[in-house]
């Protein structure tokens, strides 16, 4: 607000023969008040940059990707705690992709939408009608999706909750999984777990019964996302309070309360299921 310098933000948006594939947010510098330093924070995509004097043109996927990664850009340049361990993204699995999720809402609000989703050769505005039909899109076969993800989530929590005597040989792991399964009432044939435990990799290594992560992070996401909506939608006030309790705090304090420092209740699981399709109102089910 006064002019001073947050942090450096570098954007490295194409694709590249020496640069591995996908999109990610990274810190070069931690913020820290301990050592006097501010963020360094990159933003890395992989976009075809079109031939020369040819305009480079987003599918919506890769503008949404570029709102989520900038999510986590704002989250490391936000920072202001003391000691780097705690700086940025420096979060639980469960919680970091949440602040990046919020900031896609902003991909389709009205007001920004306007600012660059504009035909490349007339300049017109995108038309409301085919705004309402990639948003409708968003909703469809939520049904399937939510349910082989959790799927793959609940077997993977199960099998980090036994006990070493009681991991299954390999001739009995089809066996577990389909009891884990039926336990958790989602043993639904049309609709398998997105991983079949025999090649389910997420099971061991970074994951390791965090795979459900990401649907926590959703869950988080749409809450906020209709706090921010029900408080007037994009304005200073919403932004600097989710910027002073949540983005500014890193991993400093318990991750949950940082939620609830924000939106002043408990996570409802009612929001996510409105996002994706799944309250009862027009979707595919």
């Amino acid at each position: 607000k006064d002019g001073t310098q947050l942090a450096i933000f570098i954007f490295d948006p194409f694709a590249r023969d020496s640069k591995r594939g996908g999109a990610w947010m990274n810190t070069y510098v931690d913020q820290s008040d301990l050592f006097g330093t501010k963020p360094v924070v990159a933003n890395h995509l992989n976009i075809t940059k079109a031939p020369e004097a040819k305009p480079t043109l987003l599918t919506w996927d890769e503008v949404t990707t570029t709102f989520h990664e900038f999510g986590h850009a704002l989250h490391g340049m936000f920072s202001a705690v003391k000691y780097p361990y705690f700086t940025g993204t420096s979060v639980p699995r469960d919680f970091v992709e949440f602040p990046s999720q919020v900031n896609e809402m902003w991909a389709d609000w009205p007001s920004v939408l306007a600012n660059y989703a504009r035909h490349y050769q007339t300049g017109a505005a995108m038309p409301k009608e085919l705004l309402d039909k990639v948003v409708a899109a968003s909703k469809f076969n939520q049904g399937f999706t939510t349910t082989e993800y959790l799927g793959a989530s609940l077997i993977d929590q199960e099998l980090h909750q036994i006990g070493v005597d009681q991991v299954p040989a390999p001739s009995q792991v089809m066996a577990f999984e389909a009891a884990s399964l039926k336990k958790h009432g989602v043993d639904f044939a049309p609709v398998p777990p997105r991983y079949r435990t025999p090649y389910f990799s997420h099971i061991m290594g970074g994951y390791a019964a965090g795979y459900y992560a990401y649907i926590w992070s959703e869950v988080l996401d749409a809450n906020t996302t209709q706090w921010i909506e029900e408080h007037g939608g994009l304005k200073r006030e919403n932004g600097d309070r989710f910027r002073a309790t949540l983005l500014s705090q890193g991993g400093s304090k318990d991750a949950l309360q940082l939620f609830r420092d924000f939106a002043g209740h408990e996570p409802k699981i009612e929001p996510l299921l409105k996002k994706r399709g799944l309250d009862g109102g027009t979707s595919d089910g």
